[in-house]
C-alpha cells in the first residue's frame, strides 16, 4: 500500500508540476516558450546539440504530459473513482473495472492523426468500437444472460410479470422529461431505457437513434445499474412498512422441465410479434435459455454463458469507457443525461413498489406478495433480486426473498428490450411521417 501511495504521489507531482509549468506559459511572436528557446538554441548551437535538442523539444510536445488538459485529467479521475467503487465495495466489479480502465485508456492524452483515439478511424480502439456502435455486443450479452438465466420462478408465478411491465414506466416518463428539457425524440428514447437498468439495451437503443450520444448513456447505465445497492434501499423503506417488508410469501411450485423447455419458446414468438424491432436481443435471450434447458446442447450453453459473455463483457466494458474522451463526453447533454438516468432508475424503482402494494389489495392471504420484491422489477439482474433480499432479512431474518425476487427481475430484462422496441418502433413511424 506504501508503494502504491508513493507511485501514486509521484504521479501527482509531475502532474502539479505539469500545471505550474503550462501556468507560466508564455507565447513570444505566435510561439510558445519551449519553440523560441529551441530557435535561440539553434541559432548559437550548430549541428549535433541542436538537432538533440529539437528531437528532446518535439518528444516532450509529443508527451501526455504536455498535451493534458483539465477535462482529461477530471475523466481519468472518473475512471480511478469507477475502479475503486469495484474493488473496495464490490460494485458490479465485473462491469465497472473494465469501464473505469477505458475511460482512463480514453482520455490519455494524445496527438491526433496516428490511429490512436477511439474516434480515429484505422485504429484498434476504433476496430473494437465498431461491436459497440453497430449493435453487435448487447445481443451476445443477451445470449449469455439467457443461458445463465433460470426462468422457474417466473414460470412458477406469471403475474409477478407484471412487476418487472410496471417497472417500465420509469423508462416512458423519462422519455417525456428528456424530451421537456430539449433533447429530440430519437435522443429522448435512448435517455429514456437507461431507466430499464439495462447496459446492453441502453447500448443497442442508442447505436442506433442516438449515437452521438452512445458513451453518455452507457456510461450512465451501468453507473446506477452498479449503484443499485446504494439507490434503491432508501426508496424500498420510504415506500413500505415495517409490516409488509416482514411479508412471507408462499414457496413457489416445482416447475417441469417440460414448461421450462416451452417458456423461451413461446417467449421468444409471443415477445417478438409484440416487439419485433427487439428481436436482436430477445431472440438470443431465449435461444440462450433453450440452449440451457434443452438438456442436449450444455456444450453450448456453457461457452455461452462462461467464455463468450466473459469476453463480450471485457471489449464492451472498455471500449464504452474509452469512448468518454473529454471532448466528447464532458458536455451540458452528458450532465443531462446523467441527471434524467438518475431520475429515470428511481421512477422505476418507485413504479414497482407501487404495483407491488397495488397487487396486495386484490390478493388475499398466502397469495399476497412482499412489495419488497417490486423494486426488483429492473433488469439488473440479480443485483436488485439481491437487494430486496438483504432489505427483506433486515426485517425478518427468516424471510428469504431472493427466489421471488427473481421472477420480477427477469422479466425486467425482457420488459425493458420489449420497451426499446417499442420505441424504435414509434420513432420508425414518426420518421416516416
Amino acid at each position: 500500500m506504501k508503494r502504491l501511495l508513493i507511485v501514486f504521489g509521484a504521479i501527482a507531482t509531475i502532474l502539479m508540476a505539469w500545471a505550474s509549468a503550462s501556468a507560466a506559459e508564455v507565447f513570444i511572436n505566435n510561439q510558445t516558450l519551449g519553440e523560441a528557446a529551441t530557435q535561440a538554441v539553434a541559432a548559437s548551437t550548430p549541428g549535433f546539440g541542436t538537432m538533440a535538442l529539437e528531437g528532446l523539444t518535439n518528444f516532450i510536445s509529443l508527451t501526455g504530459f504536455a498535451n493534458l488538459t483539465l477535462p482529461n485529467f477530471a475523466m481519468i479521475c472518473v475512471g480511478l473513482f469507477f475502479i475503486f467503487l469495484a474493488i473496495k465495495y464490490d460494485y458490479e466489479p465485473l462491469l465497472l473495472i473494465p469501464i473505469g480502465t477505458g475511460v482512463i485508456i480514453g482520455n490519455i492524452p494524445f496527438i491526433a492523426g496516428n490511429q490512436i483515439g477511439i474516434y480515429e478511424d484505422g485504429s484498434v480502439l476504433n476496430y473494437l468500437y465498431f461491436g459497440v456502435q453497430k449493435g453487435i455486443y448487447p445481443p451476445l450479452i443477451f445470449l449469455g444472460i439467457g443461458a445463465m438465466t433460470d426462468f422457474s420462478s417466473l414460470i412458477a408465478n406469471p403475474k409477478l410479470m407484471l412487476l418487472g411491465a410496471a417497472a417500465q414506466v420509469g423508462v416512458f416518463l423519462t422519455f417525456i422529461g428528456a424530451i421537456a428539457l430539449g433533447f429530440d425524440l430519437k435522443e429522448a428514447a435512448s435517455i429514456g431505457i437507461i431507466g430499464g437498468a439495462d447496459g446492453p439495451t441502453a447500448i443497442f437503443l442508442s447505436s442506433k437513434e442516438a449515437p452521438h450520444l452512445l458513451g453518455a448513456i452507457a456510461i450512465a447505465a451501468y453507473s446506477y445499474m452498479a449503484l443499485v445497492p446504494v439507490i434503491q434501499p432508501p426508496i424500498m423503506r420510504l415506500m413500505t412498512s415495517e409490516d409488509e417488508r416482514k411479508i412471507k410469501m408462499k414457496p413457489p411450485r416445482t416447475v417441469s422441465k417440460t414448461e421450462k423447455i416451452i417458456f423461451p419458446i413461446v417467449g421468444l414468438i409471443l415477445t417478438t410479434f409484440i416487439s419485433p424491432s427487439a428481436l436482436p436481443l430477445l431472440g438470443m435471450l431465449f435461444f440462450g435459455n433453450l440452449l440451457k434447458e434443452s438438456g442436449h446442447t450444455e456444450r453450448l450453453a456453457n461457452t455461452a454463458r462462461t467464455s463468450m459473455i466473459d469476453i463480450v463483457t471485457i471489449l464492451l466494458g472498455v471500449t464504452v469507457g474509452a469512448s468518454t474522451q473529454a471532448s466528447e463526453f464532458i458536455t451540458l447533454n452528458s450532465m443531462k443525461i446523467f441527471a434524467l438516468g438518475a431520475a429515470s432508475f428511481a421512477v422505476a424503482t418507485f413504479s414497482g413498489l407501487a404495483f407491488a402494494k397495488l397487487m396486495n389489495v386484490f390478493l388475499k392471504g398466502d397469495d399476497k406478495i412482499n412489495p419488497l420484491i417490486g423494486a426488483a422489477g429492473v433488469s439488473a439482474v440479480p443485483d436488485s433480486a439481491r437487494v430486496v433480499q438483504q432489505e427483506g432479512l433486515k426485517s425478518d431474518p427468516t424471510n428469504h426473498l431472493l427466489m421471488h425476487a427473481m421472477a420480477p427481475n427477469v422479466s425486467g430484462v425482457i420488459g425493458s428490450a420489449v420497451a426499446a422496441g417499442i420505441l424504435m418502433s414509434f420513432l420508425t413511424y414518426f420518421s416516416s411521417l
